[in-house]
Formats: C-alpha cells, sequence, structure tokens
C-alpha cells in the first residue's frame, strides 16, 4: 500500500471512530432520561436488573445469529464478573438510585468524571501515564467542577440529595476503572465483553431485585416500560458494543473521553425533554469539567523531526 493511501485509509478510520464516539456519547447521554422516565414506577434495582437482563439476551441472540459462542475460559468469565461489576451492576444501580432525587442532566454532568478517574487509577496502580501538567491541570479543573455541582449549601446537612450526588461520583470512578480494566478483553470480538458482563451484571442483580422490591407486585407505567426497553437496546446493547471496540481501537483514555462529548446531550435532552434546569453554580461547574477533561485527554504533541 502506497504511502497516500495508507494516510488514506488511517484518515477513514479515526473519522470512522470518531463517529462512533459521537454516537455512543448520544447513547449513553439519552441514558439519563430513560433512566429518570423509567425510575418513576420502577424501583432503580428492578429497573437496572431488567436492564441488564434485556440487553444481555440481544446481545447473545445477535451472537447466535452471527454463528459465534461466548468464551468458556472460566478465567475470561471472572473477568467478565469483575467488569460488570464496574461497568454495569454497581455503577447503574447507583445512577438510577440517584435519579429517584437529582435531575438527569444533573446526573449526566456528575458522572463526566470518569476520565479522570481512570487517568488517576492509571498513574497510580500502572504509572502508565505522565504526569503532565496540563493533565494536572485537568484532574484539579474536574473536581472543582464537580464541587461546584454539588453546590456548598449541599454540605450544610447530609441529605438525601447530596448522597445521590456522591452516589454519581462513585458511578463515575467505576466507570473510570472499568475502562482500565476493559483492556483485559483485547483480541475479542468487542460484543463478547459486552454480552458476558452483562449476563454477570443481570445474575448479580436480579436476585437483589426479586428480594427486594418483589417486581411481580409492581404496576409501571407505559412510558417507564418504554423508557426501560429503549434505555437497554439502544443504551446498553448497542452502546457496549461500541464501547469495547473503542477501548480495543483507541484505548482507555480516549474511550472515557466520551465523558466529556455526552455531557451536553444528557443537559440538553433533560431541559428540553423533561424541563429540567441548572443553577448557575452547576453550569460554572460543567464548563470546568469539560475544559478539565479536555485538558487531560488532549493528545500529546510530538515534535516533528527535522
Amino acid at each position: 500500500m502506497t504511502a497516500p493511501a495508507a494516510s488514506a485509509t488511517t484518515r477513514s478510520g479515526h473519522l470512522t471512530d470518531l463517529v462512533a464516539l459521537l454516537v455512543l456519547a448520544t447513547l449513553w447521554g439519552a441514558s439519563y432520561s430513560f433512566i429518570k422516565l423509567g425510575v418513576e414506577t420502577i424501583p432503580p434495582l428492578t429497573l437496572i436488573a431488567a436492564r441488564t437482563l434485556i440487553a444481555g439476551a440481544l446481545l447473545l441472540v445477535v451472537i447466535r445469529w452471527r454463528g459465534l459462542t461466548l468464551p468458556r475460559d472460566p478465567v475470561i468469565w471472572r473477568r467478565f464478573l469483575i467488569q460488570a461489576c464496574l461497568n454495569s451492576a454497581v455503577p447503574f444501580t447507583l445512577i438510577a438510585w440517584a435519579e429517584t432525587s437529582v435531575d438527569a442532566g444533573l446526573a449526566a454532568i456528575l458522572n463526566a468524571g470518569s476520565p479522570i478517574f481512570a487517568f488517576l487509577f492509571s498513574l497510580l496502580l500502572f504509572r502508565s501515564e505522565a504526569a503532565a501538567g496540563r493533565k494536572l491541570f485537568g484532574v484539579a479543573a474536574g473536581m472543582l467542577g464537580v464541587c461546584l455541582i454539588i453546590g456548598v449549601e449541599a454540605l450544610s446537612g447530609f441529605g438525601r440529595e447530596l448522597w445521590a450526588q456522591l452516589a454519581l461520583v462513585a458511578a463515575a470512578a467505576c466507570y473510570g476503572g472499568a475502562a482500565l480494566f476493559g483492556r483485559n478483553f483485547k483480541g475479542l470480538v468487542p460484543i463478547m465483553p459486552a454480552c458476558g458482563s452483562l449476563i454477570c451484571g443481570a445474575v448479580i442483580l436480579i436476585p437483589f431485585s426479586l428480594f427486594v422490591d418483589r417486581p411481580w407486585t409492581l404496576a409501571p407505567s407505559a412510558a417507564s416500560i418504554q423508557a426501560l426497553l429503549a434505555l437497554s437496546v439502544f443504551s446498553t446493547a448497542l452502546a457496549f458494543i461500541l464501547y469495547f471496540r473503542l477501548i480495543d481501537r483507541l484505548g482507555t483514555v480516549g474511550t472515557t473521553s466520551v465523558a466529556y462529548l455526552r455531557v451536553p446531550t444528557g443537559v440538553v435532552i433533560g431541559v428540553f425533554f423533561l424541563g429540567e434546569s441548572l443553577s448557575p453554580t452547576a453550569w460554572a461547574g460543567l464548563a470546568l469539567v469539560i475544559l478539565g477533561v479536555f485538558a487531560m485527554t488532549l493528545p500529546d504533541r510530538r515534535p516533528k523531526d527535522g
């Protein structure tokens, strides 16, 4: 392949990855509004148990349709289980519980810190990220943004809303860890870890749902059921396939940069479709979070030879 042809192929690949990143941001940005509608009549545990079960089953059907089979290696399934805890069972449940008292737009902002946590975990655990001044600035700006979003007034009383906001930050930390751990699935077709981790997530959550919520006694609204289906099919099954593909293509920090792309999507959907609003400090916090994550994920410029 000639140099111009190779360059064109590379540009085409980058464009495809960018489009996939934007699609993933939209799918995950919309998920906060779907969750907000879902938890109106479906308890958080049951909503997320159903979300992981439906999405995992859908991906399993696709795998069978493609003539593929899930791995049988116990080591890989232990990794699926860990990934499920980091990327679905725990953060999904935290977000759904938080959105019983927090707006979808605010949830999208507070959950945008996953690249910051991915950077910190990578630095502390693997020392694979250079502690450049720009990245350290990004961490500081992101953390300050989160503090502004939560608001000083929330610190006057440790009420339900504060704990909900902290739960969203904890979910972002889980996502940061999941992005790092997702590197263990290199070489697998992206749908495999997506399906395997969702199945494991459903296995973890369904017993809790049955014991705590007794879902057979619930009477969910049509809007909540529709939101659950959209959340499962688009914001989970399809999104997870894109996510693991991008982990393999762009790496950890590049993929978690979807966080700052999904924030505007989540906020806009919440404001225009759910009638939500944000305080001035939350808007300022949003700007700082986006600035911080952008500073951390911007590729380093390499000096040209010669």
